[in-house]
């Protein structure tokens, strides 16, 4: 039996160990917001925060998750969240197959450094990629972001 916290809900379940957490969130959880990209934790889009880490999903076993916290994107709420409002604002998000993983990257981010550097968000979304929008407009989300969590 493995026993996580999803999104702030106990989870129990006796699904494979070896099933990769990704697999897990979509298929028996429903939580499609985690997309899969390239499945070999190159892309980002599978980003998802493990007891506050981001985290590639597709490289993750779910049996290395016991007693772990994951959040998802559907964690952080509806759009509400000063990085979701960010994004939208300031045009950094066109298709949003790579926004959940930038998303939880940059909130990573912003949870261990609250006034991070340039170059530290571009460290924190590297790992992101991202082929409509550029990075121009996703730095610019995550500091305005960045600003109105502090206040």
């Amino acid at each position: 039996m493995i026993r996580l916290e999803i999104n702030g809900r106990t989870v129990e379940t006796d699904v494979d160990p070896c099933v990769r957490l990704l697999d897990f969130l979509r298929e028996d959880l429903g939580l499609i917001g985690t997309k899969e990209g390239c499945g070999k934790g190159e892309c980002g889009a599978c980003t998802v925060l493990l007891d506050g880490d981001a985290v590639d999903a597709c490289l993750v076993l779910l049996g290395q998750c016991d007693g772990a916290a994951v959040t998802t994107i559907e964690g952080l709420g509806d759009g509400a969240h000063p990085l979701q409002k960010s994004m939208a604002s300031l045009g950094a998000v066109q298709c949003g197959f790579c926004t959940p993983g930038l998303v939880l990257a940059a909130h990573a981010l912003l949870t261990r450094c609250p006034e991070p550097s340039t170059e530290e968000v571009r460290r924190a979304v590297e790992g992101n990629l991202c082929r409509c929008t550029g990075y121009v407009k996703v730095e610019a989300a995550i500091f305005e972001a960045a600003r109105e969590m502090s206040e």
